[in-house]
């Protein structure tokens, strides 16, 4: 059997790590999206609970008048 060169195991070795990086980069984009995802749903949230207090807000104004 041939023995590989040394050029053959430090491509092996950078092929390796940059795959690792990739793996990572995707991971941190797909986090990314979910958070942006997370985020708006918040605000819709946020949105329909401000419209809820300034019904409340004028309820109340009404009833102590």
């Amino acid at each position: 059997m041939a023995r590989k060169s040394k050029l053959t195991q430090v491509a092996a070795s950078i092929g390796g790590a940059f795959g690792k990086a990739d793996r990572k980069a995707h991971k941190v984009v797909e986090a990314g999206a979910l958070a942006k995802e997370e985020l708006l749903a918040i605000s819709k949230q946020v949105g329909a609970l401000k419209r809820q207090l300034e019904k409340t807000t004028k309820r109340l104004k009404r009833a102590l008048n």
